[in-house]
């Protein structure tokens, strides 16, 4: 409820009544008991001030603040990035089992998408199990050491 409150001016003395909402008179003693002080971000400029306007700014920030970037993606989008960085991903795994899983894993979610193709259309081929189980061995073989 509204209400005509003595409000202190700026010198601490107290000066004419003006009006003063309750929503005021809730900020003014959060202000006097410090309740803002010390917030984080105090003293910097908000993020994206200034800068170009941008109707879904609210979009992209929910996504980095979610941390959703590749979820977002269709999923033809999704498993080419993964193709892409299939390599990466073997040389890390310890065992030729491993390996095999993770390529068989990738295949079956490639043939999913092909049965029910969904979002922009992106051609994709599965990954060959046996090349890539050759590939990791070699590159995990000492150097000098000859095929078989």
């Amino acid at each position: 409820m509204a209400s005509f409150t003595a409000v202190p001016a700026k010198g601490g003395h107290v000066s004419e009544s003006r009006y003063e909402s309750a929503l005021d008179r809730q900020i003014r003693a959060a202000q006097e008991r410090g309740d803002f002080d010390d917030l984080p971000g105090a003293g910097k400029p908000l993020p994206g001030w200034g800068t170009q306007d941008d109707e879904l700014w609210w979009v992209r920030q929910w996504v980095q603040r979610e941390q959703l970037g590749e979820g977002m993606l269709p999923t033809s989008l999704q498993l080419a990035r993964e193709l892409e960085e299939l390599p990466d991903k073997i040389r890390r795994l310890p065992s030729e089992q491993a390996v095999r899983e993770a390529v068989e894993a990738l295949n079956r979610r490639i043939a999913d998408y092909l049965r029910a193709p969904s979002g922009p259309y992106r051609p994709l081929l599965p990954a060959d199990v046996d090349e890539i189980v050759r590939e990791w061995l070699q590159a995990r073989r000492p150097p000098g050491v000859a095929d078989r």
